[in-house]
């Protein structure tokens, strides 16, 4: 199983603690682990990965989406999201991974919130929306 965590609003001085809480999750994902910090140091999100669907290095999280406007931390199994996949394909997406966690950012950006009405399966997961110039930021989190 793997581990995620995000601290919001934080500052430089408590980078170490960022770390030590990610190292503390370390043996739920053994496989690989990786940090997103927005430019500001305002957002952090982590994860321990346990590889299970996508053994490749495309599955490496957190996911950035979108010319770097959304990011995803994700843990779980979306049982159904090859069906979901096949949808978002029709529409115009392309997807570099064969993993779950890319189609649950494609949905996420296609449908928003309403993207959970389609997931079957167990999950957590957190995508930050740095939004663009007529829209704020924003955190979506989801289990």
């Amino acid at each position: 199983m793997c581990g995620i965590i995000g601290w919001i609003n934080i500052n430089i001085t408590q980078d170490k603690g960022f770390e030590f809480y990610r190292e503390r999750l370390r043996h739920r994902g053994p496989d690989d682990y990786g940090v997103w910090k927005s430019t500001n140091k305002n957002v952090v999100l982590g994860h321990c990965r346990l590889s299970i669907i996508d053994l490749s290095k495309e599955g490496h999280q957190p996911k950035v989406m979108s010319h770097g406007r959304y990011i995803i931390v994700f843990n779980g199994e979306i049982y159904n999201y090859l069906e979901i996949r096949k949808k978002l394909e029709r529409v115009g997406y392309f997807f570099k991974s064969s993993g779950d966690t890319e189609v649950v950012l494609a949905s996420y950006i296609e449908w928003g919130e309403r993207s959970l009405e389609r997931f079957n399966g167990m999950f957590a997961f957190a995508i930050y929306d740095q939004g663009n110039n007529s829209q704020s930021p924003s955190l979506f989190i989801a289990r």
